[in-house]
């Protein structure tokens, strides 16, 4: 079997697995998984008698609330916070979740210093980077079409470069996405963040990567291993087309006409026997004579 076939085989199995693991991380809301003690905080709040705004805090405040976090949604997968202190819908997989938002007021006072502004817009720019990397992702795909169908070295190689590129952007998108998440640990950008928690909170919230997160990672994997191979496979199937070109012109090449002596008269064996002239047109005897 010829290596291209069998490289483009694995490229192209390697680059829908990709696809799928990008798309599901993309639109899943697992990413960071927020484990807030509830518990813990209730009974160091019942040990204080002045800790009144600990406890209106734990039941208007949503990052009271063990939550997981996505690009998109917020959601709470044991207890839901009650409506006036985030508004909740019912998720398809039957968890309450709330939209993050990208648009917020220009009023908002989550808005109302550089570091904010900056989370935000960094927050935006990832989101934009995926979304360019799913289009290029889509170019990848005629172009792969075309280069399988036609077996053109050329088109592999574009489809080779365009998920290169989109690996590149989504890998440029987890950059920005853990920027974001510098900034909300280490910045002042709104008291739903840690930078702005209290300590009672900090010490009894474990902030973990969750699922989603890592299968980010291994879609980006995937289609660095699929533009490697599908390089691989337009250079096997260059090298083909040059063997075959090579076959082919053998059986091009002009044959020219060679000049031989003439044939030997007819011998038989085991002398050769010539027969002197004069020769005649038929016969000389008798009454045959034309």
């Amino acid at each position: 079997m010829p290596c291209s076939a069998v490289t483009l085989s694995i490229a192209t199995i390697s680059a829908i697995i990709a696809t799928a693991l990008l798309a599901i991380a993309f639109s899943t809301d697992n990413w960071l998984y927020y484990d807030v003690k509830r518990s813990n905080i209730q009974m160091f709040a019942a040990k204080h008698t002045d800790a009144d705004d600990l406890f209106n805090s734990m039941t208007n405040k949503y990052f009271y609330y063990p939550r997981t976090r996505g690009l998109f949604r917020v959601c709470f997968p044991k207890e839901r916070p009650p409506l006036n202190a985030v508004p909740t819908y019912l998720s398809p997989i039957e968890t309450h979740c709330s939209n993050l938002d990208y648009f917020p007021q220009i009023d908002d006072e989550k808005t109302s210093n550089e570091d904010a502004n900056s989370r935000l817009h960094l927050a935006r720019s990832c989101i934009a980077l995926f979304v360019i990397g799913f289009v290029t992702i889509f170019c990848a795909f005629w172009t792969g079409l075309s280069g399988c169908w036609k077996r053109s070295s050329g088109a592999i190689t574009a489809t080779s470069i365009l998920l290169l590129a989109s690996c590149l952007l989504s890998a440029g998108a987890m950059g920005l996405w853990h920027t974001v998440e510098f900034f909300e640990k280490e910045k002042v950008v709104g008291e739903d963040y840690y930078q702005q928690w209290n300590t009672v909170l900090r010490d009894n919230t474990k902030i973990t990567y969750d699922w989603s997160y890592l299968t980010a990672w291994a879609g980006i994997g995937a289609c660095l291993l699929a533009a490697i191979l599908l390089s691989a496979a337009a250079i096997c199937l260059r090298n083909e087309r040059e063997k075959e070109e090579q076959l082919n012109l053998q059986y091009l090449m002009p044959v020219y006409s060679q000049k031989q002596p003439p044939y030997p008269p007819y011998a038989s064996y085991p002398q050769p026997q010539i027969y002197p002239g004069p020769y005649y047109h038929g016969s000389q005897y008798g009454p045959y004579n034309y």
